[in-house]
């Protein structure tokens, strides 16, 4: 047990006559090792770049909504007369009457003779 340590300890793994064969496990190691690593790093960048998305769609939906009420605020019939004042435009006093416009009939052939 003890030479065993101490033959770690000394990396004689790694010098011995089938030393090949452990160079290539530890590379092997080392390469699944950075992949690990680059594939962790990938997947931060994604959970960061989604988090910041996120942030951006909150921010541009409460943009939105105050957006909209300002329009509907100024969409409204007193805000509209207000601004009208400045212009000296005012409402009218007397309510708006629907015109209907009636349709000529179209005569027939046989209609447009007898006549």
């Amino acid at each position: 047990m003890k030479y065993g340590v101490y033959n770690i300890l000394k990396a004689r793994f790694l010098i011995d006559d089938d030393a090949v064969k452990n160079w290539r496990f530890i590379v092997f190691l080392i390469l699944l090792a950075i992949i690990m690593i680059a594939n962790t790093q990938r997947f931060e960048q994604k959970v960061f770049m989604i988090a910041g998305l996120t942030n951006e769609v909150k921010e541009l939906r409460s943009e939105f909504v105050d957006r909209r009420s300002q329009l509907m605020k100024l969409k409204m019939e007193s805000t509209v007369s207000e601004k009208m004042l400045e212009r000296q435009i005012f409402p009218s006093t007397v309510p708006p009457v629907k015109i209907k416009v009636k349709k000529e009939e179209e005569k027939s052939f046989l209609k447009k003779i007898w006549q």
